[in-house]
């Protein structure tokens, strides 16, 4: 059964091909783009032994989309788009829907109401999946929303402190995201070490969260009825007090421009005025900008407020996992965010961590800490395969489809 798997984030651009059974899923093909509405994007597309790669001007998801899966066809990964049995997307928010669903008109409005809530994702998968059903109307598509897998965090958890009418009625709680990435790295962790039942997953890159995870099942995470809370990212704010958009507006802001700014010109990029990619902004700040300093200090704050409260929530931890291309890549922000956590038992060996290059498992604590600290790469595109798989096995009635409800 051939499997494709999209995974848009808001400025990246992965796709896997699987090629799964009742057993196992044989990954045939991948291919990745970043820095998608930024310029010089670099993309590659890898088929067995087979690679192409080069950079381009994505304006949207939409033209990576099309040069990636002619690279697929080009490299002899399938003959054309008609083999595919199943296109599985990482898809964001649902609201009420939640888990993997097939998609239909239904989903599809849902998905659309809740656009603004997830402006930079829903409208992009919105699109990719009207494209993919006007061109293979036959082959199914499934859903499998990132607010899934954190549907155990318990419900005082979810609850913002408002009327409480307005969560009952208008569905505004924390919903959770990155649910793909931190269920791989739950599976992931309770193979590799099943004694370590307290994990905390740091998914750091172009956007970013922090995840409690008990027994593979996810207590807390640091993303809230949006996929713009939480920590701070790479274009947009993270944690925002509310009540300083009356600020803004007696200022002379239009309510538009600062959700523009807010979502598309803040984090990162805002704080240091260089960019969204946290490796511009570091070699920046080694150069001595001060702003670019601050944002990567920011940054690391942020992640560290949601380590320390989910120390809180889980009675200490006993692992430490960071994965996304932040979390894999930058040694810098590792060190940082582990600096001042020896009472935790959470102690980092410089040496290890440096030496490591992020693209394979590997641990990078000191012989003396009693937290294990990991570095894992994620594979989102795995879980929503199979979750793909699932869904279609199951063939859920809609009206048994699982919702979120208080």
């Amino acid at each position: 059964m051939l499997v494709l798997v999209a995974n848009l984030g808001s400025t990246s651009f992965k796709c896997k091909l699987f090629d799964m059974t009742s057993t196992t899923a044989r990954s045939l093909a991948d291919a990745i783009a970043d820095r998608i509405g930024l310029g010089g994007s670099s993309w590659t597309v890898k088929a067995g032994e087979r690679r192409a790669a080069g950079t381009a001007d994505f304006p949207d998801h939409a033209a990576a989309i099309e040069l990636h899966l002619g690279q697929l066809i080009e490299l002899g990964a399938m003959d054309d788009m008609g083999q595919l049995e199943a296109i599985g997307f990482k898809a964001v928010h649902g609201g009420t829907l939640s888990g993997a669903v097939l998609v239909d008109e239904d989903v599809l409005g849902v998905m659309e109401q809740f656009s603004d809530a997830a402006p930079q994702h829903n409208p992009a998968y919105i699109t990719a999946m009207r494209a993919f059903a006007q061109q293979l109307p036959e082959v199914p598509q499934v859903a499998a929303f990132e607010t899934g897998f954190h549907q155990t965090i318990p419900l005082a958890r979810q609850m913002y402190g408002i009327p409480y009418e307005w969560a009952e009625k208008l569905t505004i709680r924390r919903y959770g995201f990155h649910g793909a990435s931190h269920r791989y790295i739950a599976t992931r962790m309770s193979e590799a070490a099943p004694d370590m039942r307290r994990v905390i997953s740091c998914h750091l890159g172009g956007s970013s969260s922090i995840c409690a995870i008990r027994d593979g099942k996810s207590e807390a995470n640091s993303f809230g009825m949006t996929a713009q809370t939480g920590v701070m990212h790479s274009s947009r704010t993270g944690d925002f007090d509310t009540f300083a958009i009356l600020k803004l507006l007696k200022s002379g802001l239009g309510l538009e421009e600062i959700w523009h700014k807010l979502g598309r010109e803040a984090g990162l990029a805002g704080l240091s005025g260089v960019s969204s990619d946290m490796r511009e902004v570091e070699a920046a700040a080694d150069a001595g900008d001060k702003r670019a300093r601050l944002a990567v200090e920011a940054f690391v704050e942020s992640c560290r407020h949601y380590v320390g409260a989910y120390l809180a929530v889980l009675d200490g931890a006993d692992a430490l996992v960071f994965t996304g291309g932040i979390g894999q890549h930058a040694a810098n922000i590792r060190e940082a965010i582990c600096r001042g956590m020896t009472f935790a038992g959470i102690r980092l060996d410089p040496d290890c961590n440096r030496s490591v290059d992020g693209s394979e498992e590997a641990r990078i604590e000191s012989p003396d800490s009693e937290v294990s600290i990991w570095i894992v790469p994620t594979n989102e595109e795995l879980i929503v395969a199979r979750q793909t798989v699932e869904a279609l096995r199951t063939e859920p009635d809609k009206a048994s489809m699982n919702r979120v409800r208080l």
